[in-house]
């Protein structure tokens, strides 16, 4: 009895599925040839030296040769191999529809060639599995990198880097490299602002990652170019720079709800009363200064020889205010849009009272002890009095715009079920009949 119990026992724990640490996705388009190879190839690593308990995911995109059949042979030869397909073609699609229904704690994704050392994996994720780091990728431009390529691909990814640290103020060092991780509790809040399904998914998630304040973790890799690439360089990079121009309209416009997701994903100052953000705020609030500084100068000049002390102080401080409010909406604070406008410029007219009464009072205060006082030593008492008045700017516009977007919406707390848009739960089919969650 006691053996058959035990037995039973070891049939059972056979049979039962270890949710994995990690899934890795392995998009593919009619990469027949390639696949068998690629996949052997990773489950020997995976199986023989990882720390953790991993899957491989093929996700099919919609191929017209035996690809899929060839996927389903290696799922049912190789423990840990599920197979997914989608109808439509798309790397971003791919890695969408796995990447916000996996059970697994990291998501990542490789492709199908493996140009990327699999070394460079565990680096990968492992500030990930340990909750340090939000995303993480390889990167070929890092000066530790050892990569092999052709100079018309090295001069395209360093030109193209180029122009995503130029118009969208990119940090990271490499957009498109095939080796990327995320935490997947990450994934299903991020997914559903990256509006791309092709090759500019990448890009658009790390800059909306990047803008959220998650955490960026970068490996230098070492990477063999497949000279067998099957990408149309012209196509996607016309697509990519569409991609930049339209991230950059839904940033400067403030159509992308970038505060609702930094609350989503709980990126909250560290120290209480010292907001997350501060010391660049601080930067940015004292640049608009000395540029409003200077344009007050310069209309005061102007305006006292024929207007008055006090008039020309009115004018200059009031054209000087609105103009100072609405740059720092923008520039300092991140406020794009026309949504709340005209609330902010009254409550920045508001600050601006208070200018007003500091800086006339300053004036008054001078001509009662010095009637005869030069223009230019009006123009350094009201200097003074404007930094005066800047401090206590600085601490009222802070609180004009200390919740610019409002509350956190609906589509960025849904949960992963609800993430998906309604074409891809149609498209999105899940070829080895099990649940997208586990084989």
């Amino acid at each position: 009895m006691t053996e058959s119990t035990t037995a039973a026992h070891r049939a059972e724990m056979t049979e039962t599925v270890i949710t994995p640490v990690l899934d890795v996705v392995i998009p593919v388009y009619n990469e027949e040839a390639d696949l068998g190879v690629c996949v052997r190839r990773l489950h020997a690593y995976l199986r023989d030296g990882f720390p953790f308990p991993t899957r491989i995911t093929v996700a099919d995109n919609a191929s017209t040769d035996d690809t899929m059949q060839v996927a389903q042979l290696l799922a049912d030869e190789l423990d840990d191999v599920r197979v997914v397909h989608l109808d439509a073609k798309g790397r971003g699609r791919a890695l969408r529809a796995v990447w916000e229904h996996s059970d697994a704690q990291v998501v990542a994704y490789m492709d199908v060639d493996l140009s990327t050392d699999l070394n460079a994996l565990l680096p990968l994720v492992a500030p990930l599995i340990s909750g340090h780091s939000d995303l993480a990728i390889g990167t070929r431009l890092d000066a530790s990198s050892r990569v092999v390529r052709g100079p018309k691909r090295e001069f395209i990814s360093r030109c193209y880097n180029l122009i995503l640290k130029a118009s969208l103020q990119a940090r990271f060092s490499d957009a498109q490299c095939g080796f990327k991780a995320m935490r997947t509790d990450v994934a299903r809040r991020l997914l559903p602002l990256v509006q791309d399904g092709e090759w500019f998914f990448d890009t658009e998630l790390l800059v909306l990652a990047e803008r959220a304040g998650l955490r960026i973790h970068e490996v230098p890799v070492d990477w063999i170019d497949d000279p067998d690439s099957r990408v149309d360089i012209v196509d996607t990079a016309r697509k990519d720079l569409l991609g930049v121009w339209r991230l950059l309209r839904g940033l400067t416009t403030g159509a992308l709800p970038l505060e609702e997701l930094r609350q989503a994903v709980g990126r909250e100052p560290l120290v209480p009363g010292v907001p997350l953000g501060m010391v660049g705020q601080v930067v940015r609030f004292a640049i608009v200064g000395v540029i409003s500084t200077l344009a007050y100068m310069l209309l005061y000049l102007v305006l006292q020889p024929f207007a008055g002390a006090q008039v020309a102080n009115f004018v200059a401080l009031l054209v000087t205010a609105i103009g100072n409010t609405a740059a720092n909406r923008a520039f300092t604070f991140g406020v794009r849009g026309s949504n709340g406008v005209v609330s902010h410029q009254f409550q920045g007219l508001l600050i601006f009272g208070f200018g007003l009464l500091v800086t006339s009072g300053s004036l008054f205060a001078l001509h009662r002890w010095a009637p005869d006082a030069a223009v230019h030593l009006e123009l350094f008492v009201l200097v003074i009095a404007n930094l005066i008045a800047t401090l206590i700017r600085f601490v009222g516009l802070r609180w004009v715009f200390r919740n610019p977007t409002g509350t956190v919406v609906s589509r960025i707390d849904a949960g992963p079920a609800d993430a998906v848009t309604e074409p891809m739960r149609r498209t999105a089919t899940v070829a080895s009949g099990d649940a997208i969650g586990g084989r």
